[in-house]
């Protein structure tokens, strides 16, 4: 069996692309995209180590294909763990970075963006999704703090937990063009824009486009080196070729 760890627009096409095989298992860490992915073979739910072993000794795991977000280094990591502890095969699609820019803020993580941040005075917008929001009101001072989120109930939870008002909530499923973009920064009218750098399918380009057009400082949050295949055809042949082996093993 062939595991797919989704959740990203790149394992949504994958997928739609191997609609002849069966051969496959695709795992999400919610139903966020459960309704972009037209397949009957999805399962819901955070793993941990531990349960990543289990998962694939159950499922007699040939080949981990991870296409989780570039930031989801957790599940990464333990992913080729497993893989390594099991001798299972393991692949990992990694998006290309941006290009930095003379002006642009670019922080290699996060730990270096909650001490940057705390420092600066004005409104930020940040497009970071809500996982660290509670680390983010933390520094917050007497800024104002606007989180564009997933309309999630997962993600408008972590706003309540961390009692982020209404009015700096948008709830808002992208990616976006530059000219959204721009009308939704115009809204707010921020000093700062938060980012990661989710590259080209991630919409950061358009992001940094629109506030280079109307004077926003784009903090962009860094991502680490990883090895890895930025061709999702090398993706899908891979998976092909090892579903034709299926009867080999």
């Amino acid at each position: 069996m062939i595991w797919i760890i989704g959740g990203t627009s790149e394992a949504r096409e994958i997928v739609n692309r191997i609609k002849d095989i069966d051969n496959y298992i695709v795992t999400m860490a919610t139903d966020g995209g459960k309704e972009f992915l037209h397949s009957n073979k999805i399962l819901i739910g955070r793993m941990n180590y531990e349960e990543m072993i289990e998962f694939s000794k159950k499922n007699k795991i040939s080949l981990i294909v991870d296409l989780t977000h570039p930031y989801a280094r957790i599940v990464s990591e333990n992913a080729k763990k497993v893989a390594n502890t099991l001798e299972i095969d393991y692949i990992r699609y990694i998006r290309d970075k941006v290009d930095v820019e003379n002006n642009i803020i670019y922080l290699q993580s996060y730990e270096e963006a909650y001490e940057y941040i705390s420092k600066i005075s004005g409104t930020v917008f940040f497009t970071t999704g809500s996982k660290n929001i509670g680390d983010f009101e933390k520094i917050r001072g007497n800024n104002r703090f606007i989180y564009r989120i997933l309309p999630a109930l997962e993600s408008i939870e972590e706003c309540k937990k961390y009692n982020v008002q209404m009015k700096d909530i948008v709830a808002v499923l992208g990616p976006f063009s530059k000219e959204y973009n721009k009308v939704m920064f115009e809204e707010y009218n921020p000093k700062y824009c938060v980012m990661k750098d989710s590259g080209h399918r991630g919409g950061t380009l358009e992001k940094i486009k629109a506030c280079k057009e109307l004077d926003i400082t784009p903090i962009v949050i860094g991502r680490g080196y990883e090895n890895g295949i930025r061709d999702l055809n090398i993706i899908e042949n891979i998976i092909r070729e090892k579903n034709n082996k299926k009867g080999e093993i």
